[in-house]
């Protein structure tokens, strides 16, 4: 288990490209726990791999509501296939700590 430190805005990190995950295996699964770990730690609901400074396509989200069984989402090498409708609301990231912002998105996405 390792601990992962989630970078922070500025970080020039955050700006790096992705690459796409083309290997499944344990290592992949531990970098998904130990993201999990870190997100839940920081109060999060959703992380992505450059985030914890791993240039790879992968994000996780986790929306369960307070008092909810998790529901651990993971997201390897994710393509927008359709979106509809349009929403607001405001939104924070956990690379810019206590900042949050309105941000409209599609209402309804699938991946």
């Amino acid at each position: 288990m390792a601990i992962l430190s989630i970078l922070h805005y500025p970080d020039p990190r955050l700006h790096l490209k992705a690459k796409e995950v083309t290997e499944f295996n344990a290592e992949l699964k531990q970098l998904v726990t130990d993201m999990a770990e870190a997100m839940y730690n920081s109060n999060g609901i959703g992380l992505a791999a450059n985030q914890v400074n791993i240039q790879k396509r992968l994000f996780i989200m986790d929306l369960a509501k307070e008092g909810e069984t998790s529901r651990l989402q993971v997201f390897i090498n994710p393509r927008f296939l359709e979106k509809r409708g349009e929403v607001r609301g405001d939104e924070g990231c956990l690379s810019v700590p206590g900042v949050f912002e309105p941000v409209t998105r599609a209402e309804w996405i699938k991946v």
